[in-house]
């Protein structure tokens, strides 16, 4: 079963934590020095927050894949949507490793679609310098 996701970059991740946990009821699921997620289950969200970008608010949307069929699912329903896509493959990103589809909806909104395969020790890839952008979408 899918997980709508969503990610928010705030200035107060302190803050925010205690905002979103009362809000959900909840404690949040991975927490680290710049990024909190909660998994919920009611409603099911994968809520993410972090302090990554120079611009609070919405940062991207996103639908979670329980395993890689349902992502490649996804996958071709967006190339029959007819927009740009771009795959990436053993992604590290948000402390996590995944394969993921990305595209921008006709309002301008990031999508991320993706299958989390493993945790990751770091925010971004060791290989990747990490920057100000609150996620790793494509330039």
């Amino acid at each position: 079963m899918k997980r709508l996701h969503v990610h928010v970059a705030v200035h107060d991740l302190k803050q925010s934590i205690r905002f979103y946990s009362a809000l959900f009821a909840a404690e949040p699921a991975v927490k680290k020095d710049d990024y909190a997620k909660w998994m919920l289950d009611d409603p099911r969200v994968n809520f993410a927050i972090s302090t990554r970008s120079t611009k609070a608010g919405l940062d991207h949307l996103g639908i979670q894949a329980e395993n890689g069929a349902e992502l490649e699912d996804i996958g071709s329903r967006l190339a029959q949507a007819d927009v740009a896509t771009t795959a990436q493959k053993g992604a590290s990103c948000c402390y996590a490793k995944s394969d993921k589809y990305w595209t921008i909806d006709p309002q301008g909104i990031a999508w991320e679609s993706f299958h989390t395969l493993e945790s990751a020790p770091m925010y971004g890839g060791e290989t990747r310098q990490v920057t100000k952008a609150a996620c790793c979408g494509p330039a």
